[in-house]
């Protein structure tokens, strides 16, 4: 049996370490070995606040991770908190949208406000920071000033000197722009910069190189200074990535989707000490509270059964409500078996906070089931029906057949029907002798 599972945290390549394994490392790490002179902060981006989660049909399952998005916001400060950081950096898609509701705004002011650092935002592509998005909203403005005033929203592409470090702002000031958000670094005086402090660009948009050409907020990194440029914190890919000891993508805190590859990590902030000329030092902290997984497998036994119940419990164990999984399926089962995986799958979708499954072993009966067809001389009917359905059924599979997937589907559904009024006869004939 082929299985095969991608789980919402692994290990990237580079570094090493896992998320979590970093992140019981890093607070003895930071505090026995920086020094006070060098600046720490952590980069975030895309939390996202607001997602709608439409896919997810249970309002009550959607509203709970809306919430966690949320939640994570509180995270993040706490991990400020614990690993004394000058500053938390956004690089963007701080909301959603420009329509989060007024009271979720005021929530994750809230939270903001309890981060006891600059909190550095440049707006993205999802709450843009020109006319139209969610910063120009008055109640937004309103807030920012009442409740949480660490908040700084970098909207001018400009030098700035924040907590010991040149910050290099690259704001979006639009949806989709055909201009790279980080064009006036090209045409940047770099020596006017003070020399001795490290400089940190926060931008927001699609690395050069990578995906289509043509992309809209695509940044060029490879025509900035690498001398001049001592650490690069990019928002947009919602995956942890690490274009070059300098350059990252920190994903989102809060995971959003199922993982694509072995490599698809997201979860977490990275917790960033960087020095003028100096590579960063640049520590993972997980940060979300959700788990996502994926797992394809092809099941064709009752021991690839009992394999496919292992590897979700190994992922799943005993919570409830805190894992989303996407299960995709293939292979043949009996109808027992079969049953049985249904069942597996009904508790699974009360245990989870979403199931998606993908793909379904076809339903074939094995030798013993089919005799309960063959052999019911008192009904002549079911007899005669399921002659004919297994004739059907076999030459819709045998080689060269003109029949399709969803002829077989409909035979298989009409043979399982059959086989659950079979049983449930039988069991009504057990009841009135007994």
């Amino acid at each position: 049996m082929r299985l095969r599972t991608k789980q919402c945290l692994v290990s990237t390549d580079p570094p090493a370490l896992s998320v979590r394994k970093k992140s019981r490392e890093a607070a003895a790490w930071g505090q026995n070995t920086r020094s006070a002179t060098v600046p720490r902060f952590l980069h975030t981006a895309d939390w996202q606040i607001g997602k709608p989660y439409h896919w997810i049909e249970d309002p009550q399952k959607r509203a709970r991770l809306q919430q966690e998005r949320v939640n994570a916001v509180s995270r993040i400060a706490a991990t400020a908190s614990e690993q004394n950081v000058d500053a938390v950096m956004v690089a963007g898609d701080l909301f959603d949208s420009s329509t989060v509701a007024p009271a979720v705004v005021m929530e994750v002011m809230e939270a903001i406000a309890s981060i006891t650092c600059p909190v550095l935002v440049i707006p993205g592509n999802h709450d843009h920071g020109g006319a139209g998005g969610i910063w120009q909203r008055r109640d937004v403005q309103r807030q920012m000033r009442e409740r949480c005033p660490n908040l700084q929203l970098l909207l001018q592409a400009e030098p700035q000197v924040i907590a010991g470090m040149v910050l290099l702002p690259c704001p979006l000031l639009r949806q989709r722009d055909s201009h790279s958000p980080a064009d006036w670094l090209e045409s940047l005086n770099w020596s006017s910069l003070p020399h001795d402090q490290p400089r940190v660009v926060l931008a927001h948009g699609s690395v050069q190189g990578f995906g289509a050409e043509g992309q809209v907020n695509q940044l060029h990194h490879d025509r900035w200074p690498e001398e001049e440029v001592d650490y690069i914190a990019l928002g947009d890919w919602h995956a942890l990535t690490q274009l070059n000891p300098r350059a990252w993508y920190c994903g989102t805190p809060e995971p959003d989707r199922f993982p694509t590859s072995d490599h698809d990590q997201r979860s977490q902030a990275l917790l960033v000490d960087v020095q003028r000329k100096q590579p960063p030092e640049v520590t993972p902290i997980a940060t979300g509270a959700m788990s996502w997984h994926r797992i394809e497998t092809k099941v064709s036994s009752g021991a690839d059964l009992q394999r496919l119940k292992d590897t979700i419990e190994s992922c799943v164990r005993r919570k409830v409500g805190k894992d989303l999984l996407r299960l995709e399926l293939s292979g043949q089962l009996s109808f027992q078996g079969h049953q049985q995986l249904q069942q597996h799958l009904q508790d699974l979708d009360q245990q989870l906070l979403h199931l998606r499954i993908r793909g379904m072993p076809h339903r074939r009966p094995e030798p013993g089931e089919f005799q309960t067809f063959l052999q019911r001389d008192d009904a002549p009917l079911i007899k005669g029906i399921s002659k004919d359905l297994a004739t059907e059924l076999d030459d819709n599979t045998a080689p060269g057949s003109e029949h399709n997937d969803i002829d077989r589907a409909m035979l298989e559904q009409a043979m399982l029907e059959l086989h659950r009024i079979v049983l449930e006869d039988v069991e009504d004939q057990e009841a009135s002798c007994g």
